[in-house]
């Protein structure tokens, strides 16, 4: 995996390097831009920048096109990280090692500058640097919109804190992190598809690879919370439990979410096979996320 690491770490570097030119081209006098830049350069892996790259290298799309889509991807999950952490959502104190943007400023300021972030992923996929048609920057970002909002990631934030020390079953669970976490990741995997212009059967193929990858990052996700320590993670471990979430460890045990994650990545693996060598690099990114610690 060190391979696949350095590539990782490569396409980090290039979103980071295109978002901070973004910024820079911001209104310099904004008071939040301080915030936001805290909220987006946080030391995330930007692992959903690097699935929408591996995607476009399926079918050899240019490589600054995909950098420019992952970096509005980013800014989306950033804006969703920040109100997560929020007191009156998860109310964690730490993330990635760091205090939450909500400690390290304060309540109003975390609650505006994610919204300036959801704002601007938009921003980024509707402005000149991303040379497609402008019908396709109009289904780009009506897509985003739709897999972030009530239906998608809003809505899977929703069910989870709603379902909070309750006995929800295994499918209403699955159906939450895919809204929660599955649908940001199926974005991913159907903005290529959007900008190649393919036929609604592949885009939804491809969508439904990127929901299952998402599915599976989360699944794993709770195994490290279940398992981690807080000094490898970056942020409270053996907290979902606490608070009572609905996870799959907590109602099936780790064992069994483990035996499930495995499963899952099996049947992606199938998927991603059929488009052949190309897709090798999407391939890798189910083992990263098996293998991590954090």
């Amino acid at each position: 995996m060190t391979i696949f690491s350095n590539k990782l770490k490569f396409i980090a570097s290039d979103t980071n390097s295109y978002l901070n030119k973004f910024f820079l081209k911001q209104k310099k006098k904004s008071i939040l831009l301080k915030a936001i830049r805290y909220g987006v350069f946080s030391g995330g892996k930007r692992f959903r920048s690097s699935v929408a790259v591996n995607t476009g290298k399926i079918y050899k799309e240019n490589y600054k096109k995909l950098i420019i889509i992952g970096s509005a991807i980013e800014c989306m999950h950033s804006y969703s990280l920040i109100h997560d952490d929020l007191p009156a959502m998860d109310n964690d104190d730490l993330r990635r090692g760091k205090p939450t943007l909500h400690k390290k400023f304060n309540e109003y300021t975390a609650i505006l500058a994610g919204n300036s972030l959801l704002a601007l992923s938009f921003e980024i996929l509707s402005g000149k640097d991303l040379k497609v048609s402008q019908n396709q920057k109009n289904e780009l970002i009506k897509t985003l919109a739709k897999c972030s909002g009530h239906a998608g990631l809003a809505g899977g934030q929703y069910h989870d804190l709603t379902f909070e020390n309750k006995k929800i079953s295994k499918k209403n669970i699955i159906n939450m992190q895919i809204k929660k976490t599955g649908e940001l990741f199926g974005f991913c995997c159907e903005s290529i598809a959007i900008i190649k212009g393919l036929n609604l059967k592949e885009r939804k193929k491809l969508k439904d690879i990127g929901i299952n990858i998402g599915l599976l990052f989360q699944t794993v996700d709770d195994l490290i919370d279940y398992k981690g320590e807080t000094s490898i993670v970056g942020k409270p471990t053996k907290s979902d439990k606490k608070k009572g979430k609905a996870t799959l460890v907590n109602l099936l045990g780790y064992k069994k979410t483990l035996n499930f994650a495995n499963k899952l990545k099996k049947k992606i693996d199938n998927r991603i096979k059929r488009y052949g060598n190309n897709a090798r690099d999407l391939l890798s990114s189910l083992e990263f996320i098996l293998e991590r610690k954090f």
